[in-house]
């Protein structure tokens, strides 16, 4: 886990809209999507849509458009690596 991962991840204890991440990481749009979609592949991120009740399977075809408007959470896994790290 690299240190843009770690940050986003300290983030993400609860579920958080894109739009929230983007104001506390600084990061442009297309590369907090590119972190968040590598850490959605390796199962250490969740992400809802179009509530934060509403778990989507990660699909990367249709992650590019739900991405902005979806609202994401560290998995057990992501929350165990962020903090043995």
């Amino acid at each position: 886990m690299n240190d843009a991962e770690f940050d986003l991840l300290d983030e993400l204890y609860f579920v958080t809209p894109f739009r929230v991440l983007r104001e506390k990481t600084g990061l442009p749009a297309p590369e907090l999507l590119a972190l968040l979609g590598g850490l959605l592949e390796r199962g250490l991120v969740r992400y809802y849509w179009p509530d934060p009740d509403t778990e989507l399977a990660y699909e990367p075809t249709s992650f590019g458009a739900l991405g902005q408007d979806a609202s994401y959470l560290a998995s057990k896994e992501g929350l165990l690596q962020h903090n043995t790290r």
